[in-house]
């Protein structure tokens, strides 16, 4: 697939291609509009500042909603948008090939 000046799967590595962007999708495709301690908790490894970078470009992207309410301490939750719903399929497809790939690479039982 040759691209020129503007390739459609450089774009969308550019929005989706850090991992922990592509963890926090999932974690929100699957169990819906999340709090900042939620993603914290499910996404294992991701530090607290780089949690906070990947959300704050996710929503420069329009792919993640954040949501304050005027509480004290604040309540913060992030949601998908629109543009980050249409993403469902992708993340779809990422996870049956990862259920393909995983079966593939499980070592065999070898006879002796």
């Amino acid at each position: 697939m040759p691209c020129g000046d503007s390739c459609p799967i450089e774009h969308t590595v550019n929005l989706i291609g850090h991992k922990w962007k592509v963890l926090i999708l999932r974690n929100l495709h699957n169990m819906g509009t999340q709090r900042f301690g939620d993603l914290s908790k499910e996404i294992r490894g991701i530090s607290q500042k780089m949690l906070t970078q990947q959300l704050r470009q996710m929503e420069i992207d329009g792919l993640i909603i954040r949501k304050v309410y005027p509480e004290v301490p604040p309540k913060v939750e992030y949601s998908l948008t629109e543009l980050g719903e249409t993403l469902k399929p992708v993340l779809d497809s990422m996870n049956l090939w990862g259920i393909n790939h995983m079966k593939m690479s499980t070592p065999k039982d070898v006879e002796q």
